[in-house]
């Protein structure tokens, strides 16, 4: 699964502005002042922070006399320009690299799936990927149309340049546009929690971050599960990545080894992801 100085008398009114500009607005603050400080920033997709964290707590505990790691979201888009740019050591993104990334070096850490999600109190069960584009564009606007209870379907979406609503636009959307009335959030958090909140609200997260609060339907009659994806019958599926311009230093390649080792794969694959161990 792994597919995925000359200059010191003006080094003072550097770190000033380093300090001033929050450490992310000049390229090389955040990642200089974290070398300084002995820490590893990731950053970027909000869909792989949350495993991401996990493994950083685990990394620490397992490993204290090594860097801590420092995870931070922002999407994948703000991953690969944190990486491009040196203020990351390392990016997130849950799609491929785009051209413009191509300088990026990805590894897959794991595989994940996008779940269709709805109000528990939903009646709704089953979606084809015709239906959910119908819903997303605008075409479909009453759940009385899908054999739900009668009302307005509440489309929540991601931002755009998140790469959870770039893999959904390229696995159901297929160039057409999401409504542009639908409530946009800017994170897999906030879409569950917003649907949790609303029986009449559709939206979509990764797999591994649906719990009992929502309810994923089946799409073509497929269910979003591990086993789904792995037998090939459930199609909603995106890398997750790490990305690097170049090589990883020693301290982000000790982490980096750490996620893929057999515990690492076991953490991500517990959590609903799809792994070497499963």
């Amino acid at each position: 699964m792994r597919v995925l100085k000359s200059w010191r008398r003006f080094v003072p009114v550097y770190l000033l502005l380093c300090l001033t500009l929050g450490l992310a607005v000049l390229p090389g603050c955040a990642r200089d002042n974290d070398e300084a400080a002995g820490s590893i920033t990731i950053a970027g997709s909000t869909s792989v922070q949350p495993f991401a964290e996990m493994l950083a707590e685990e990394y620490a505990r397992r490993y204290p006399d090594r860097p801590p790691v420092n995870v931070q979201g922002g999407g994948s888009s703000a991953g690969a320009r944190a990486a491009l740019s040196g203020t990351a050591h390392i990016g997130m993104m849950s799609r491929e690299p785009a051209e413009s990334e191509k300088e990026l070096v990805p590894t897959v850490i794991a595989v994940d799936a996008l779940a269709l999600i709805v109000h528990r109190d939903n009646k709704v069960v089953d979606l084809t990927k015709d239906q959910i584009k119908d819903i997303f564009s605008g075409r479909i606007t009453d759940w009385g149309e899908l054999g739900g209870t009668p009302g307005a379907i509440h489309v929540i979406s991601r931002e755009e340049g998140s790469g959870t609503r770039d893999a959904f636009d390229g696995l159901i959307m297929e160039g057409d546009d999401v409504l542009a009335r639908a409530i946009v959030q800017d994170s897999n958090g906030a879409v569950r929690e917003t649907v949790a909140r609303d029986p009449r609200a559709i939206g979509y997260v990764s797999l591994g971050l649906v719990d009992d609060r929502v309810r994923a339907v089946t799409v073509d009659g497929a269910r979003a599960s591990v086993t789904s994806v792995q037998r090939g019958e459930y199609t909603l599926v995106r890398p997750f990545l790490f990305v690097v311009k170049g090589d990883y230093t020693p301290e982000a390649k000790e982490f980096l080894d750490f996620v893929l080792s057999e515990e690492g794969q076991r953490i991500l694959a517990e959590e609903g992801l799809v792994t070497e161990q499963r």
